[in-house]
């Protein structure tokens, strides 16, 4: 397992020095964690210590990311979430985490693990048992799953399949904006983990939706998502209300997959504060 970043390391100890009740943010494939930059602020704000958590290996910025796209390969899901789970053990207090995309499936494992004290899981990536494909989120993986070669390789997006798959509620000009400021390259890994879980009883895509410690939880999905259609976050959100914790689900009209950094960011992030505001110490 890869080791807390130096970068994590110190957010971690400021949490730890401050007393508020940390904040966690988890990133999903083709961005890193500055991804979060505008949600930091907002947060803080609100009372929080915010983290905004590295997988294993990232670059600090992107162009180091552009520049050195091998360092995303062969990331498995389960790896990156035993790595979440580290850099959560080593805070004083239990966070809220918060995660998009790939990260808000990391987001259900961690609270699964009773990790979280509530969390917010944004366009989530599917898990074992969640049925739904979508013939858009197919479109949106294909950039991976067209060549088999991908599982162990480094992905970056064109700019026209970034379009497609995060940035297509959003205009053109903003797109690219969208394209040159934080696309990477992701680990091509979890997409073909993603696809095989439901056949793979051995998946590392499960999560414990029934553990009494999973805390509260809110499912955001964008109604024009195409690569996590609002039918992989409804199926999600029926398979999280078992759990007797809190569990809620909201649509986010007009909104695609680039919904957490794109120009309307603020009506989203302000959706999880005041959800997870009602579960504050």
């Amino acid at each position: 397992m890869a080791e807390i970043s130096e970068r994590d390391q110190k957010q971690v100890d400021n949490a730890n020095s401050g007393g508020r009740t940390p904040v966690v943010f988890i990133h999903g494939l083709w961005l890193l964690a500055g991804s979060w930059e505008n949600w930091l602020p907002v947060f803080e704000e609100a009372g929080y210590a915010p983290i905004a958590a590295s997988w294993p290996d990232d670059p600090a910025t992107v162009e180091e990311a552009k520049a050195n796209p091998e360092v995303f390969a062969n990331k498995s899901v389960a790896q990156v979430a035993d790595h979440h789970a580290e850099l959560i053990r080593a805070l004083s207090k239990k966070p809220v985490v918060v995660g998009h995309s790939f990260g808000g499936l990391l987001t259900e494992i961690v609270a699964g693990r009773g990790l979280a004290r509530a969390s917010v899981a944004i366009s989530p990536a599917p898990f074992r048992g969640v049925l739904p494909v979508p013939i858009s989120a197919v479109r949106s993986s294909s950039p991976v799953l067209i060549n088999p070669l991908n599982y162990s390789r480094a992905v970056p997006l064109t700019f026209a399949q970034f379009r497609y798959a995060f940035a297509n509620a959003v205009g053109e000009f903003e797109a690219k904006e969208l394209y040159e400021k934080y696309s990477v390259a992701g680990p091509g890994l979890p997409i073909f983990e993603a696809v095989s879980a439901n056949l793979n009883p051995w998946s590392g895509l499960k999560v414990d939706t029934k553990n009494p410690d999973r805390g509260p939880l809110l499912i955001l999905g964008g109604e024009r998502d195409h690569t996590v259609p609002w039918a992989i976050c409804h199926a999600s959100y029926k398979k999280q209300r078992g759990n007797p914790g809190v569990t809620e689900i909201t649509e986010m009209k007009g909104r695609g997959h680039s919904l957490t950094i794109d120009s309307g960011w603020r009506e989203v992030a302000d959706t999880a504060v005041t959800f997870l505001a009602r579960f504050k110490e």
